[in-house]
């Protein structure tokens, strides 16, 4: 099954429960816009080389549309599609005047230089200037992007429009980014993983952890667990895995991928083939890597009693059902790895105030949100008697679907759908 196969999955076995018709339905379904573009450089070699960049917005009812831009060869149209619609879903769980967009160019950012990249950054807003904006869409980092590729977008598109910091979140400090931005996914994470357990009368320090991939949101994840006494017994990237029953010493892999790029030969543990992970013996498993690791074939093999989502679409809807009949506990992507988006909705505030926050306010009203949030998604999943991932497209559906009928959207009465019964 497809990326955006999947996403409609989850949405039409939430959507069901609902009774929301189909008509609506298919206009919260369909994207809004989709472009696609032809981005042309001059390599450093004199070479031209074109690199195709996408962009879908996917929903607007209920505010600017926002979401990522990645950099990565695997991005396509059904990649982006999938994406911009958990976009949607994602803002409207945790309550962000959002609509949902994603973006990305079809390149391997690892073989272009500083100087390509830039060029195609350039290259791409030229393209999309006109349908981007602070009130309009607002895209952040992503797989393959950073801080600096945000840096270059604002300047490219302050060239046209006079100097909008605003455009995007996710940038440096020094160009209006906020405090806490770059951890927030996994500071999120984190809090998840405490609410969570919290139900089940457990701490963070009672449980043994596997994360899978150690870029910025699991290397902050791993950082925040292991802070709190968490045990984490496993963790992978692209080279390879790391294995130790007594846990990893996360500060000094931290120290250890710094200097080396990757945590193949990591002296603190024992190597353990990639696969094998999401398969660990551990109570809580991350997936913070690529999207559909978790399938029909793995699925029961899992040993972890919780999934906290830390990727965007780790779970294929077959391993779904499967963890579904076992009693494992799937805490979905659109509430799990939200942190970044609410972080990123507190930077473009900040950007429109014209006023800083400190670190501690930031983490502070990110607590807050994803503690509601939490509460909203549970209280459902227990009156609707279904998993946490139906309850928070649900929450999700009946926000879009109430700001599309305001609006004046879609004009059928039943479409005045109110929050569900919690």
């Amino acid at each position: 099954m497809h990326a955006l196969e999947a996403t409609q999955y989850y949405f039409q076995r939430a959507a069901k429960g609902l009774g929301i018709g189909r008509r609506l339905e298919h206009l919260l379904i369909m994207p809004r816009r989709e472009v696609k573009v032809e981005c042309t450089i001059e390599l450093d070699n004199g070479e031209l080389a074109a690199f195709t960049g996408f962009r879908v917005q996917h929903d607007n009812s209920r505010g600017p549309m926002k979401g990522g831009l990645r950099y990565h060869p695997d991005v396509d149209p059904d990649e982006v599609n999938s994406l911009a619609s958990l976009m949607t879903w994602k803002t409207a769980v945790v309550n962000l005047p959002y609509g949902g967009a994603k973006g990305g160019i079809n390149c391997d950012p690892h073989k272009l230089s500083y100087a390509e990249l830039q060029r195609i950054t350039r290259a791409f807003v030229d393209e999309i200037h006109d349908i981007i904006g602070p009130t309009l869409d607002i895209p952040a980092p992503d797989m393959g992007t950073n801080a600096q590729t945000m840096a270059w977008i604002v300047d490219q598109y302050s060239k046209y429009h006079g100097w909008t910091p605003s455009v995007v979140t996710g940038k440096p400090i020094e160009l209006g980014g906020s405090e806490g931005r770059e951890s927030a996914t996994g500071r999120g994470l984190a809090y998840v993983a405490a609410f969570v357990l919290k139900d089940s009368q457990k701490k963070i320090s009672d449980m043994t952890y596997a994360i899978q991939g150690f870029g910025n949101v699991g290397s902050w994840t791993a950082k925040f667990i292991n802070q709190d006494g968490g045990k984490v017994v496993a963790i992978s990237d692209l080279s390879g895995g790391i294995y130790n029953s007594a846990g990893i010493d996360v500060e000094t892999l931290s120290r250890y991928v710094h200097e080396k790029g990757l945590i193949a030969g990591f002296p603190g543990a024992a190597p353990l083939h990639p696969d094998k992970l999401l398969t660990v013996e551990c109570d809580v498993l991350i997936p913070a890597a690529l999207g559909s690791v978790l399938t029909a074939d793995n699925a029961k093999d899992i040993q972890a009693k919780y999934i906290i989502e830390g990727a965007n679409g780790p779970t294929t809807p077959e391993a779904d059902e499967i963890f579904i009949k076992r009693g494992i506990t799937v805490i979905p992507d659109i509430f799990a790895n939200a942190g970044g988006v609410v972080v990123s909705y507190f930077e473009w505030v900040q950007n429109i105030q014209q006023f800083r926050w400190r670190e501690d306010r930031v983490n502070s009203e990110l607590h807050a949100v994803m503690t509601d949030a939490y509460k909203e998604i549970k209280a459902i999943a227990k009156s609707s008697q279904c998993d946490m991932r139906t309850a928070a497209f649900q929450l999700a559906i009946s926000r879009v679907s109430r700001a599309t009928a305001l609006r004046g959207q879609e004009n059928e009465a039943f479409c005045l759908i109110s929050t569900p019964h919690r």
